[in-house]
């Protein structure tokens, strides 16, 4: 009785190893060299926008501001160590239809500027370091709010200054090209 279930399973494991194998072929034949198969560029464009606003570089800045009314019956003046954060990246929902282009196994990107995304103040960190009135003053509450927004416009200009804009979109091609291989791409190019 087993003798006659053999054959069955021979047959059966062929045309299932035949399957297997003609599927391959097949996956091979629509994907020459590894060409993923989202060939059509609105799909994969919609793919890259999906990502929106990539944040690419994140730096962390400390500066010590010092904010001054001075007048003849007495200074006020406080001096502020601020820590703050600037992230930088780039928007690829900015991405349109001529920035993605499928050549082969290669795929051409043109990348949006890369720009600060945000700037701002760690609370927790700053700290007013000294406080003074003159002795015919009343305190002015605006004066420590004002070093705030002084700190925070430094914060920008110090990112500048180290290349923040140049690290983001440095940062920004590596993780694309990071999607990339695993959507099957051979290259890269940015334009």
């Amino acid at each position: 009785m087993s003798r006659g279930f053999r054959p069955v399973w021979l047959v059966l494991a062929a045309a299932l190893l035949l399957g297997v194998l003609l599927g391959a072929a097949a996956t091979r034949l629509l994907r020459p060299g590894g060409v993923p198969p989202a060939r059509d560029t609105t799909l994969l464009l919609k793919e890259i926008q999906g990502l929106g606003e990539l944040v690419t570089v994140r730096y962390v800045v400390e500066q010590t501001v010092i904010a001054e009314d001075v007048a003849w019956y007495g200074d006020n003046r406080v001096i502020l160590l601020a820590h703050g954060v600037v992230k930088a990246g780039v928007d690829l929902e900015d991405l349109g239809p001529e920035a993605v282009r499928v050549d082969g196994g290669r795929l051409r990107l043109k990348l949006p500027r890369p720009r600060l995304t945000d700037t701002y103040l760690n609370d927790t960190k700053t700290q007013v370091i000294e406080r003074t009135t003159g002795l015919l003053r009343r305190f002015d509450k605006g004066l420590e709010q004002q070093a705030r927004k002084e700190a925070v416009l430094r914060f920008r200009d110090a990112a500048f200054k180290a290349g923040i804009l140049k690290d983001a979109e440095g940062q920004a091609r590596l993780q694309l090209e990071a999607l990339a291989k695993r959507l099957g791409f051979e290259a890269v190019e940015f334009e």
